[in-house]
């Protein structure tokens, strides 16, 4: 099996690529536009290109649009440690500082949204407000997978999430990703994802791209990390102290962004997410989308970040 180069994923736009060092680690941005710093942080399976739709939306509405590859994604480096909330969160601060920027709108997409509420917990003065697509709490998204955990209902957060428990062997895991040239990948964005968007050219283009991104070298087993922490640190004193640094409230605006009939993460557990932040909360849910409305419905995606971001 021949794997793709880490410098295929730097695919031509709108943007320019450039290599920034952070936290100890070298990452691979995208950039766009000029004025307030958004740092764009995607999600499992993806990297930076999921944001190929707001980066050229964002630098036209004034704003210094950057995705990141997340450490151990696409061409940023592929440590074999560093993949713990406390370390995610100094990458993303170490980021915002190397980027020569005091402050930063964080906006994340479904683990990338979690780290942003992390980033805003632990390094509030770095983060001017914090915006989720498809995404909770962490601490939001802990009670409800607990509270859910015995039921038998088919819809309930545990049960949407009970791939974090598969990730937890070894070898096995990394196997299943990267199967049939990362069939799986694509498996995954249809299951999640709203019916009229899998029909269209637009989606075929994105399963492409994220199974080339996730056929590199080291990214499957560094994916599948981030959910190894996550889940062993349950049973740890990393994952108790981790809880109570994240007790903190968030006081800078939040928005949550969702789709409809996405199937990952819950009304019930979005909702609860307002518990951590006692500054402006807005929640906007998109009517026929899932998992990906960045990708799915990226214009009412640009609309609803921007008005937030100007306001």
């Amino acid at each position: 099996m021949v794997r793709p180069d880490p410098s295929t994923v730097r695919l031509d736009g709108p943007w320019v690529h450039r290599d920034v060092h952070a936290n100890g680690i070298r990452l691979h941005v995208a950039e766009a536009g000029e004025g307030p710093l958004v740092l764009l942080l995607h999600g499992f399976t993806g990297f930076w290109w999921t944001w190929r739709h707001q980066l050229g939306a964002l630098a036209d509405a004034g704003y210094r649009a950057v995705a990141v590859d997340l450490r151990g994604y696409g061409d940023s480096d592929k440590p074999p440690r560093g993949y713990d909330a406390w370390t995610l969160a100094g990458d993303v601060g170490g980021l915002i500082k190397a980027l020569g920027e005091p402050r930063a709108d964080l906006v994340g997409h479904a683990w990338g949204g979690m780290l942003a509420w992390t980033v805003a917990a632990m390094h509030p003065r770095l983060v001017r407000s914090v915006g989720t697509i498809a995404s909770a709490h962490p601490m939001a998204l802990r009670r409800e997978m607990f509270r859910t955990a015995l039921r038998r209902k088919p819809t309930n957060q545990f049960r949407a999430l009970s791939h974090v428990l598969r990730a937890q062997v070894p070898i096995a895991p990394e196997r299943w990703l990267t199967r049939d040239d990362a069939a799986t990948v694509e498996r995954l964005m249809r299951r999640r994802s709203g019916p009229q968007w899998t029909e269209t050219a637009d989606f075929a283009n994105a399963v492409t791209q994220h199974r080339s991104a996730m056929m590199v070298r080291g990214v499957a087993h560094s994916a599948l990390e981030y959910y190894r922490w996550a889940g062993r640190s349950q049973l740890r004193g990393e994952g108790r102290r981790f809880s109570e640094a994240m007790q903190r409230k968030i006081t800078v605006p939040v928005l949550q962004i969702a789709g409809a009939l996405d199937p990952s993460v819950l009304p019930r557990t979005l909702a609860a997410s307002e518990k951590w932040a006692t500054g402006p909360v807005r929640t906007r849910i998109l009517d026929g989308i899932g998992h990906f409305p960045q990708q799915e419905a990226p214009a009412a995606t640009n609309r609803v970040l921007t008005e937030f971001l100007t306001r």
